[in-house]
């Protein structure tokens, strides 16, 4: 059985413990206000975007006068995961879900024969990845230091998966990131970025005419790459109010359980220093009896 001082630093460390996941839960309280704010705002206008271009797939078809980032190589041997993530822990299963979500899409991807390959945004996901996919992550986001994430850091990323597209690494990529819904839940999503794909509520030949002002070359070309870089802005303001949801809901279970084992070894500590003393007045009497 531990001693005394042994119990009574315990009882100290945890309640230190205790005090540091009380801040930390107060401070993601306070971002996740803004963050959720963000994401929320930018939700309308990603939607509509990604509405307007998958219905502009729909039309398009495979026509070989199509861009390729509506209309595609014309093949789907290798598919790009954008995997984003973040740079800090003590945040629950955030990171782990939106992991999980891209190696059960990875693993259903070569198991058709496809080849796969991996663009990972933030530090948290790639020992796993990389252990389960070796030679396989051919781009690397550094965001540590930046303080917040913004659509800076979503045109460098798109720039990059824009880059690698024009060069014919990969046919097709996927978006994977964090929803959030609420404090409580956060759910990992994935989506294909490139090529768009057509709206499945809307047939291939609708046979609508469409008229261009300026000329659809013009309007595609600045509103394809815009919209990569919305869905992947919005998909890292999802992941910064998920991440902070997801950390004040574990730094709240974690306060709790330290109150709880705070509890347990104060009754730990009263009743082995009751039986110290309740030895320590047998001895006193046991030896006054024997005088």
């Amino acid at each position: 059985m531990a001693s005394l001082k042994e119990l009574k630093g315990r009882i100290v460390s945890v309640k230190s413990t205790q005090k540091i996941t009380k801040a930390k839960k107060m401070v993601a309280a306070a971002k996740l206000r803004k963050a959720q704010a963000a994401a929320e705002a930018a939700r309308p206008y990603a939607e509509r975007l990604e509405g307007v271009v998958a219905s502009l797939a729909s039309k398009v078809g495979a026509s070989d006068s199509a861009p390729k980032l509506l209309s595609g190589t014309g093949k789907s041997d290798t598919h790009l995961l954008v995997v984003l993530n973040s740079d800090r822990g003590l945040a629950g299963a955030f990171n782990s879900n939106i992991v999980k979500a891209a190696r059960d899409k990875a693993l259903e991807l070569q198991a058709a024969g496809k080849k796969v390959l991996f663009y990972l945004v933030g530090r948290k996901g790639r020992p796993v990845i990389a252990r389960l996919f070796p030679g396989q992550i051919i781009e690397q986001y550094e965001t540590t230091g930046i303080r917040d994430i913004g659509f800076e850091q979503a045109s460098e990323i798109s720039a990059k998966v824009m880059e690698l597209y024009e060069a014919g690494a990969f046919d097709v990529a996927h978006l994977f990131y964090s929803k959030f819904r609420s404090a409580l839940l956060q759910i990992a999503t994935g989506q294909q970025m490139i090529p768009v794909p057509p709206p499945a509520d809307v047939p291939a030949s609708s046979g609508a005419a469409v008229e261009y002002e300026p000329d659809e070359e013009a309007i595609l070309a600045d509103l394809l790459p815009r919209n990569v870089t919305i869905q992947i802005f919005k998909g890292l303001l999802e992941n910064a109010a998920s991440e902070q949801g997801a950390s004040m809901t574990a730094m709240d279970n974690a306060t709790r359980n330290a109150g709880e084992l705070i509890n347990k070894l104060t009754i730990v500590y009263n009743r082995t220093r009751q039986a110290a003393i309740t030895t320590e007045l047998i001895e006193i009497i046991a030896g006054a009896e024997a005088l």
